[in-house]
């Protein structure tokens, strides 16, 4: 199915999304069973994240994925009925990972500006530290239909909600001014010029991404310069 050379195939990061196991131990050492199919489940995904960032959902398929975690066809269908739930799974992690992150930005003693000057940093330093996973769940799932399109829906809402709740907090007047939308809009345009320097391999430049945009996003949710 896949044309993309293995050689050819850029890996993800270890530790910023997912952890790549070591070698299982075989014989009188082994591991407990739900220990070695956790180490599986985890290269499958890192294995499906990989081979989706290189070559888009249209070349890859369950064998494929196999061959590159090196686990067989029955333990993978043993963990997911399809392709697709398996990469689903993963983006699922994406999305848990790094909703985590921006969640554990509390902001106490930071002014809204910092505040989203942080997230900003978070978000698009995530992508930058892992650019095999951005490409991946930013550029190519969304080529998997409606259910693929439904779940970054789902996900951009969650963030957008983080922000929107997290600004009436900060300043209740806002609540009034600014309806969810707003932010919704904001996440949306963030979440696409992220993927567009993705595409176009100009990962280098998402910090300077997060660094202009600090400004205009705060603006944009009603931060004027006098807010910091």
């Amino acid at each position: 199915m896949s044309g993309v050379p293995v050689a050819s195939i850029d890996v993800v990061t270890d530790g910023v999304f997912f952890t790549a196991p070591g070698s299982l131990p075989r014989g009188r050492n082994a591991l407990p069973r739900e220990q070695v199919a956790a180490a599986q489940r985890e290269r499958i995904l890192i294995a499906a994240t990989e081979l989706l960032a290189a070559s888009g959902a249209a070349e890859v398929g369950p064998k494929e994925i196999c061959l590159r975690a090196k686990v067989s066809l029955s333990s993978f269908y043993a963990m997911f009925p399809s392709r697709d739930a398996c990469v689903f799974a993963a983006y699922d992690r994406f999305i848990e990972v790094l909703l985590g992150r921006l969640i554990a930005i509390d902001g106490a003693g930071l002014s809204w500006r910092a505040y989203m000057g942080a997230i900003l940093a978070t978000y698009l330093g995530a992508l930058e530290a892992d650019p095999v996973v951005g490409r991946a769940f930013q550029v190519q799932m969304d080529a998997m239909g409606e259910p693929a399109r439904a779940r970054r829906r789902a996900a951009l809402s969650a963030i957008a909600r983080l922000l929107h709740d997290k600004h009436v907090a900060w300043e209740p007047a806002a609540v009034g001014r600014l309806p969810f939308d707003a932010y919704l809009s904001g996440v949306y345009g963030i979440r696409q010029l992220a993927a567009d320097l993705l595409e176009e391999g100009r990962v280098s430049d998402l910090p300077a991404l997060a660094e202009q945009a600090t400004a205009w996003v705060s603006l944009m949710f009603g931060a004027g310069p006098d807010q910091g």
